[in-house]
């Protein structure tokens, strides 16, 4: 199975697509999946950029909306998570995870779907400690605090992450597992990004929980972005004896290292993304324990039986099939041919697919729930290469990906001056 992976996808969908169709014919060969290390920016109209926490300048249509809508479809099954440049809004209808447009998928906040035999997890948006033990409170409309919150990790989707027990061939996240800088070539690193230095000297450069989740799984493959750049690492597992190769990835942009191809044995095709019976069991389990406040969660108290709800879920798995819920459109796709936006935007709808997943998992709806506390105050690897802290503030000083570019404008405005004052 060939196997494509991309960094930062900020909604240019036509153009990673583009490539690896120039890819398939230039290497005689078929990419059988996509996957997407977050800042998809599944944007399907006007009204979803208001969701979207980049500066306004930054704000545009870009193409996904053409996937949605249906006037385009993508060449190869995608799956990808979230990372801190998302419609919020939207991915928070498929908080479980669901068909964000036909043939791509999202992970949800936190999940595993299978593809073939391949088992692919998942955890979307960056490491936050101020937000991390608090509940899911955000809801839309987003003002200036809970538009940057709203992608923040959760310590309950983590958490059920950590129940997972069955291998897991890849896993993806936005932000890198915070130590991975010294299982890889983290000199060049600063070399070329020099303002990393000190977080890499501190070891903070990235995620905790995403640490804890690589050394829990210990997945043959973990895929990053987040950070601008391509930085591969080997990660040696003392206690299994396994290894995880690790590779983070760049933005699209035209001579940036944005994709790579990587090829694992399988089973023979034809391959489709299916529900994971072992991660619906954990859905159905840890369900009732959803913090929708900013209150943390209560783990301890989890009144299903692990082996009779995997049971369950097998047994009704088996009847209905493993492929997930239809596609339905939930919000009128932007038109380009109108300067005014048409059709309704309603702030809130409940999405048909996490309805009937959840109907079938015999699980209450809860992602409109808006009760007390939900608001808070505004203030060398086997890779084939191709191609002052605030309550909202990461702990690094990268928090958001266009903050790298920006750092990387002032480094480069510094050399300048120097030189000038020479």
């Amino acid at each position: 199975m060939k196997i494509a992976v991309e960094g930062c996808m900020h909604g240019d969908l036509d153009n990673v697509y583009r490539t690896l169709q120039h890819y398939e014919k230039l290497h005689s060969t078929k990419i059988d999946l996509l996957l997407c290390c977050g800042d998809f920016q599944a944007v399907r109209n006007e009204k979803d950029l208001e969701s979207l926490n980049v500066p306004r300048k930054y704000r545009e249509m870009k193409t996904f909306w053409k996937y949605y809508s249906g006037e385009e479809v993508a060449p190869f099954p995608t799956i990808f998570i979230g990372g801190n440049h998302e419609a919020s809004n939207y991915l928070w209808e498929l908080y479980y995870g669901g068909w964000a447009a036909p043939n791509i998928y999202f992970l949800g906040f936190a999940g595993v779907v299978k593809f073939g035999n391949i088992r692919i997890g998942g955890l979307s948006g960056i490491y936050n400690r101020h937000n991390y033990c608090k509940g899911h409170y955000e809801r839309p409309p987003y003002n200036e605090s809970t538009i940057r919150s709203i992608y923040h990790v959760r310590e309950y989707d983590v958490h059920k992450l950590m129940q997972v027990e069955e291998p897991i061939d890849i896993f993806l996240s936005h932000d890198w597992p915070v130590g991975i800088t010294d299982c890889g070539d983290w000199k060049k690193l600063v070399r070329d990004k020099p303002f990393f230095e000190k977080e890499v000297q501190e070891r903070n450069l990235g995620s905790k929980p995403a640490a804890q989740l690589l050394e829990k799984l210990k997945p043959p493959y973990w895929f990053s972005a987040h950070l601008h750049c391509k930085f591969a690492a080997l990660v040696q597992h003392e206690e299994a004896g396994s290894v995880t190769n690790f590779l983070a990835l760049d933005k699209c942009q035209p001579g940036r290292k944005f994709l790579q191809v990587i090829e694992i044995e399988s089973e023979p095709g034809p391959y489709e993304i299916q529900y994971d019976e072992e991660w619906l069991e954990i859905t159905r389990r840890f369900n009732s324990n959803f913090p929708l406040t900013n209150r943390s969660a209560n783990f301890w108290n989890v009144p299903l039986d692990k082996q009779d709800c995997r049971q369950w879920v097998r047994r009704n798995l088996q009847a209905r099939g493993a492929r997930p819920f239809e596609f339905t459109q939930t919000a009128p796709p932007y038109n380009p041919s109108n300067s005014v936006p048409s059709g309704t935007f309603p702030e809130y709808i409940r999405n048909p697919q996490t309805e009937s997943l959840l109907q079938f998992l015999e699980l209450p709806y809860l992602l409109d729930n808006t009760s007390e506390s939900s608001q808070v105050p505004r203030s060398p690897l086997p890779l084939i290469r191709t191609g002052s802290l605030e309550d909202n503030s990461e702990d690094i000083p990268i928090d958001d990906v266009d903050d790298v570019d920006e750092l990387e404008e002032l480094a480069e405005d510094a050399v300048d001056t120097k030189t000038e004052n020479i």
